[in-house]
């Protein structure tokens, strides 16, 4: 039995959409979240500082969430658990921070977002990487698909209910669609999940687990890999977190043009990630996230000479094009270097990289913007895209699948 039966099986493609639709749902909570950042920061009266403090706990937090949800998925195999779990925390905790009046109590539920919601990908990834060995890239990059889609309209969606409500209050009606999915993994999805199929992973001692793991660490194409990765996602943390504030605040642009622009970027990487999974498939990962790279530090220079708002927000659908739709690609990359039974562990790695350097973004982010303004930002954030095309240049040439071939 593999993991793929705790999921229907009528339609060969249904563990794919079913894990994409509760990606969609943590991202939809975790867009939010940044669509309400600036209205929670002029209501609470705190500075850009501040506001990046809340997104660095979130990053912070989400090294734990990424971390010990990798362990378990491999040692125990409960991966339907986990994804339940995930699902249902991360829309709690969007739903009690619009409840608080203290700053300190929305710190914790955000840095709870941030854990809650990287608790979804080792199990996720693990589960399509082995239901779909041919078709990875693909396959990844649906689930990705999913979090474009929900990090597409979890925007749209909270600046029109802006339009007519408080944040606290589209905090909460923001929560009302991804409990429903949560509803559906506790009755529907989660009694299909073998209760034996723990005992297959738990054979396994943990001292095998841990030195099986620091030798596929040790592999130098891994460790860049991971750096790589990293290091894209704190490119990728900056605009999320200062482009509404440059949209709010430099353009003074409305609540749904804020929305739409976010929205935009997501419909960009939703539209582009299947293309470059199917690509990274047939052609390998590295051409296909050098192209990606490259192109995405040239459009963030343009966008700090662009004030046409129409023009703004197709340029930035460029960005969501390219620089957003390489996380699929760069995933399956890891996959194959994975073997089966460390992939959720080698998830948990990568992400949990991508959270260490995001951590800093926001701060740095903040110091920037509270001395020299939200434009020089936008030179920071290509800066460090280019440190991501130099990592990529000196990436092993021939290490790919090898030894742990797609299986």
């Amino acid at each position: 039995m593999t993991e793929a039966t705790a999921l229907p099986q009528a339609r060969p493609q249904a563990p794919m959409y079913l894990i994409g639709l509760g990606h969609a749902g943590t991202h939809w909570i975790l867009s939010t979240f940044f669509i309400l950042l600036p209205y929670l920061t002029h209501d609470l009266g705190l500075s850009y500082t501040a506001a990046g403090a809340l997104v660095s706990m979130l990053h912070m937090s989400s090294l734990a969430g990424n971390l010990g949800s990798g362990a378990v998925v491999d040692l125990t195999e409960r991966r339907g658990v986990l994804l339940a779990v995930s699902i249902t925390a991360t829309a709690g905790a969007l739903l009690l921070l619009g409840a608080t009046q203290w700053y300190l109590a929305i710190l914790l539920m955000a840095g709870l977002i941030g854990a809650a919601n990287n608790m979804w990908h080792p199990p996720a990834v693990a589960l399509l990487s082995r239901h779909y060995p041919q078709r990875r890239g693909f396959a990844l990059s649906i689930h990705a698909t999913g979090a474009s889609l929900g990090d597409m309209a979890g925007p749209l969606a909270a600046g029109v209910l802006l339009l007519a409500f408080s944040w606290r209050a589209t905090a909460a009606l923001a929560t009302l669609p991804v409990f429903a999915i949560a509803a559906y993994y506790w009755l529907v999805l989660l009694p299909r999940e073998e209760p034996a199929a723990a005992a297959a992973g738990a054979r396994r001692s943990g001292s095998a687990y841990l030195r099986d793991l620091w030798r596929l660490l040790r592999r130098r194409t891994v460790a860049v890999l991971c750096l790589l990765a990293a290091v894209r996602s704190m490119a990728q943390t900056g605009l999320t977190v200062f482009l509404p504030l440059y949209l709010a605040d430099v353009l003074k642009v409305s609540p749904v043009v804020v929305g739409g622009t976010i929205m935009a970027v997501q419909a960009g990487s939703a539209i582009m990630s299947p293309v470059s999974g199917h690509l990274g498939d047939r052609f390998g990962p590295r051409p296909v996230v050098m192209a990606g790279l490259s192109v995405s530090t040239v459009i963030i220079l343009a966008l700090t000479l662009i004030r046409e708002p129409a023009l703004y927000v197709g340029t930035v659908a460029l960005v969501g094009f390219l620089l957003y739709s390489v996380r699929p690609v760069l995933l399956a990359w890891l996959m194959d270097l994975a073997p089966a039974d460390l992939r959720g562990s080698a998830t948990s790695v990568m992400f949990a990289g991508q959270s260490a350097l995001a951590v800093a973004m926001p701060l740095v982010g903040g110091l920037v913007a509270d001395r020299y303004g939200l434009t020089e930002v936008f030179y920071l954030i290509a800066g460090i895209i280019l440190l991501a095309n130099i990592l990529l240049m000196v990436m092993p040439p021939n290490d790919t699948a090898g030894d742990t071939a797609r299986s």
